[in-house]
């Protein structure tokens, strides 16, 4: 499949597991993670990388420990996801070296001028990383997220799993909720979250779902030229 060419400015959604798997920090992982956005940012049509980490397994873990505690509250589970993404992209932004924006943020109300790279982590509770990566994206005045995850598509089922589940090249808005379901709940894993498919979706936006560790194949959709990916929307 081709994508059309994104705007002067790439918003990212990575996931938190590709920082963080079952196996702690992939620190392989950062390395090709810095190597492979310094390429695209030498690309001559991009100016400016958005970078939204997750929480992954790091947030599903104290989530998990959490959960069964008297006197815990969705806002204090809440609250500890965004903190476990602080901490993923404080990570990210050590590796990432000078080329970024001096801070890791947040809200996504202010874009500023300085640095080639923004890494921001999650804000509010009740939201996961994917909205705030559309927030990003809204503020950029973008049309087109990129979501890299664990999986090089969306599948019928957790491919993990289910070796032989179906994978998708596109799949409509509706079709895409109709898959993950429309509720959310602090540590949700899901190829983008349900809230964040409701934004996206008003403000007639795409997501492009693909591995996240395969620059190669990302740059190709940058680039518009054949990848291999799932377009939503």
């Amino acid at each position: 499949m081709k994508l059309k060419k994104p705007g002067k400015i790439l918003v990212f959604s990575l996931g938190g597991s590709l920082v963080v798997p079952n196996k702690g920090i992939n620190i392989s992982f950062l390395n090709e993670l810095r190597k492979g956005l310094f390429s695209i940012l030498a690309l001559d049509f991009i100016e400016k990388i958005i970078l939204v980490v997750g929480g992954g397994k790091t947030s599903r873990d104290y989530i998990k420990a959490s959960k069964d505690l008297s006197g815990v509250s969705q806002k204090d589970l809440d609250n500890l996801g965004i903190i476990s993404t602080q901490l993923n992209a404080e990570l990210v932004k050590l590796f990432l070296g000078s080329r970024v924006y001096g801070e890791v943020l947040q809200n996504p109300e202010n874009l500023p001028n300085k640095g080639e790279i923004i890494i921001a982590s999650g804000w509010k509770p009740g939201n996961s990383t994917d909205l705030n990566t559309v927030l990003w994206a809204l503020k950029a005045k973008q049309k087109i997220v990129y979501n890299l995850t664990d999986v090089d598509r969306v599948y019928k089922k957790d491919p993990h799993k289910f070796p032989n589940a179906k994978a998708f090249e596109r799949l409509s808005w509706p079709a895409f909720k109709d898959i993950i379901g429309g509720s959310w709940e602090p540590g949700l894993s899901t190829p983008f979250g349900p809230i964040a498919c409701k934004k996206a979706e008003e403000h007639n936006m795409r997501v492009v779902v693909l591995k996240g560790n395969d620059f190669e194949n990302i740059k190709k959709c940058i680039q518009a030229k054949e990848c291999i990916a799932t377009i939503i929307g």
